[in-house]
């Protein structure tokens, strides 16, 4: 068995260690040590009688460690995975997944019970898809893109980086989403749509618009 570190204590990282337990049940393959958050005040603290060791340092003198980053928030995550980059990441995939052999998943990246990801998709680095999505063939899921509970995201999609896709939207066949833009809950987006945006609604349309760069605040 691996030793694996989360970090991210909050609900979703309550749910990833469970993501754990889980396919533990299967194959015995990961120790789960405990916790790191990047909030002083949790140290020393535990959660489901694990402790929380520290921060992104404590990896430093336990190099052989594994570590996921279990947080949402796509530009917070991509900022921890930056504090973290000399780790060495772990890609969890529920064994309730049903996902198919010519799929690529990049490192850290995290899929949830009950999602099913079709053929010929590649999914990035750090990616989370969450509990009850879909994803269709062909799909382009990039690096740092998070895909809240109960997506359905059609064929021929592709999301830019850093991406956040908000529980229950609908993606139609053939979309382009731009990088470090935000899809409302229960939106249906039907046309391509540009970086750094918010859309909402049905069909989904652009009510805000960012710099480049945002992100990186």
């Amino acid at each position: 068995m691996k030793d694996i570190v989360i970090f991210g204590t909050g609900g979703f990282g309550r749910e990833v260690a469970n993501v754990i337990e889980d396919i533990n049940i299967d194959t015995s393959t990961w120790n789960l040590l405990g916790w790191l958050d990047g909030t002083p005040q949790s140290h020393g603290n535990n959660i489901h009688d694990l402790p929380v060791f520290g921060d992104a340092s404590w990896l430093v003198s336990h190099p052989d460690v594994y570590t996921v980053v279990a947080v949402g928030g796509p530009a917070s995550k991509k900022h921890i995975v930056e504090a973290l980059r000399d780790s060495k990441f772990a890609t969890l995939i529920h064994p309730d997944v049903r996902i198919r052999s010519r799929v690529r998943v990049g490192e850290g990246s995290i899929i949830c019970e009950g999602t099913q990801v079709t053929t010929n998709i590649q999914l990035g680095r750090h990616v989370i898809v969450n509990l009850g999505c879909t994803v269709g063939h062909d799909s382009v899921l990039e690096d740092f893109v998070t895909v809240a509970p109960g997506v359905n995201i059609s064929g021929n999609v592709s999301v830019g980086s850093g991406t956040d896709l908000g529980t229950g939207s609908k993606i139609i066949q053939g979309v382009h989403i731009g990088g470090w833009s935000v899809i409302g809950a229960g939106a249906v987006v039907n046309r391509d749509l540009p970086n750094n945006v918010t859309a909402v609604g049905i069909p989904a349309k652009v009510i805000k618009e960012r710099p480049d760069g945002w992100h990186s605040g």
